[in-house]
């Protein structure tokens, strides 16, 4: 019995970070950058009901950005910073029962942790500016623009992500 449920949870983590890659790379010309057209972290909500999937979400962020133009950067940074928020999401589902709790608490550390990390590499790794007042500016710009698209895809595609997996494990209980 314990071989199956194993077997189960590794299906659906390789199913999460193919998805990750899927949906990333469908959206390649916007998927990197200040304003990101990322839908796949809409499924950043998972750790709210599968833990298999925090591992997956790092896997398909760090295969994804193989891709992007800040390569090594990208790959390390933001696939760390999607891990962490994964752990962060995956902690407010095992602690929140309340849907509204953990949808809004749960999807905060993936907009929060990677409008802050993600200008870290574009502006500060990468060159953003000449002189330190145009650094902050660009630091503080690419933040805001990040904060939008991520609560757009993590909210936005990630609220009826949540509802409709919810309502299919309701069905099977």
């Amino acid at each position: 019995m314990k071989n199956s449920s194993l077997t189960k949870r590794l299906c659906r983590a390789g199913v999460i970070a193919a998805l990750y890659v899927a949906l990333t790379y469908a959206f390649m010309p916007f998927a990197f950058g200040p304003l990101q057209v990322r839908p796949a972290e809409a499924l950043c909500i998972l750790p709210l009901f599968f833990p298999e999937s925090v591992l997956a979400l790092f896997i398909g962020c760090a295969l994804s950005n193989i891709a992007s133009p800040y390569a090594v950067y990208d790959i390390t940074i933001g696939a760390s910073a999607t891990l962490l928020a994964a752990v962060a999401t995956w902690l407010i589902g095992k602690i929140f029962q309340k849907d509204w709790l953990r949808i809004v608490l749960g999807g905060i550390f993936p907009v929060l942790i990677n409008a802050f990390a993600i200008p870290l590499v574009i502006v500060f790794l990468c060159g953003g500016g000449e002189g330190y007042s145009s650094v902050v500016v660009a630091y503080f710009t690419y933040v805001g623009s990040l904060l939008l698209t991520e609560s757009v895809w993590v909210y936005g595609l990630g609220t009826p992500l949540y509802f409709g997996i919810k309502r299919i494990i309701n069905k099977r209980k």
